[in-house]
């Protein structure tokens, strides 16, 4: 079945940085797209970027352009959510999305 697995949240200060990992099973990784989304308590789940299935395109919420890089490794069926200059406003809890299927979220808290 598809697991998607996130990893790597935690507490870090405004300005700081974190890389969130996602590691996918379960389906054939290098042919999907995969993307990351964050959610606040009691908002709307909010897509943050995607990449293609071979990684050489990507998107990106205008809030996190310039400080969030996504990026795939297919050989090891992982998304990356590398994130910097880190604000408040990022804090949330954080998904790795394919298609239907969700992670369980990994929580990020920007706080000082």
């Amino acid at each position: 079945q598809v697991q998607l697995v996130e990893s790597g949240g935690g507490l870090v200060q405004p300005g700081g940085s974190l890389r969130l990992s996602c590691v996918a099973s379960g389906f054939t990784f290098s042919t999907k797209v995969m993307s990351w989304y964050r959610q606040v308590a009691g908002k709307e789940r909010e897509l943050v970027a995607s990449i293609s299935a071979t990684g050489g395109s990507s998107n990106y919420v205008d809030s996190v352009k310039g400080r969030f890089t996504i990026s795939r490794d297919n050989g090891k069926n992982t998304v990356y959510l590398e994130m910097n200059s880190l604000k408040s406003e990022d804090t949330a809890v954080y998904y790795c999305q394919m298609g239907p299927f969700w992670g369980q979220g990994t929580q990020v808290t920007v706080s000082s």
